[in-house]
């Protein structure tokens, strides 16, 4: 049996930095082939997308409670949603008001939508760089407003798994239209 070395120990916040770095490459691979037809291509009859809105804003498909069966969201939709709840986070983590949803717009198809989620990656790198340790293990206010049984650790946790989820998500529909166009 061979037995191997001791891991030296990784601090929490470079342990959930290299997670969330590990996510963020794989995205890349998948923002750096994506095609502005691609954001709003619905890939089912029962679907969540973003339309647009009377003041030519694009306002995402909501229900306060998830509908059964809950919809197939198009790229445009997953992109606004992680705008969202990462603006959220964010704000959270730099001690700024947090934004509403309602406040939160995606700001269209393609290079803008690209270009917004990798300040969204900068804003939050900033807001990791500025956390100590006595940071890490403060109540986090979102995604769990008052429960003190979650940390600002477990929030950049649930970001890195967010992320993840909706970058597998972004990339099986964009796979699956590139497949379609063939």
């Amino acid at each position: 049996m061979t037995i191997s070395p001791p891991t030296p120990y990784v601090p929490a916040l470079d342990l959930l930095r290299w997670q969330f770095d590990l996510t963020w490459s794989l995205f890349e691979y998948h923002l750096e082939r994506i095609e502005p037809d691609d954001f709003l291509w619905e890939p089912a009859a029962n679907c969540w997308t973003v339309r647009r809105s009377p003041d030519g804003t694009w306002a995402p498909d909501w229900a306060d409670t998830e509908p059964d069966p809950v919809p197939v969201p198009t790229i445009a939709w997953l992109s606004w949603h992680m705008g969202w709840w990462w603006s959220v986070a964010a704000d959270h983590a730099q001690g700024r008001t947090p934004r509403e949803r309602s406040d939160i717009t995606w700001p269209g198809a393609g290079t803008p939508t690209v270009e917004w989620l990798r300040a969204l990656r900068k804003d939050w790198l900033t807001a990791l760089a500025g956390l100590t340790t006595t940071d890490l293990a403060a109540t986090a206010p979102f995604p769990w407003p008052k429960d003190p049984q979650h940390t600002v650790a477990h929030m950049i946790a649930w970001v890195n798994a967010e992320l993840m989820k909706n970058v597998a998500e972004i990339g099986q529909l964009r796979l699956q239209r590139a497949a379609v166009r063939g």
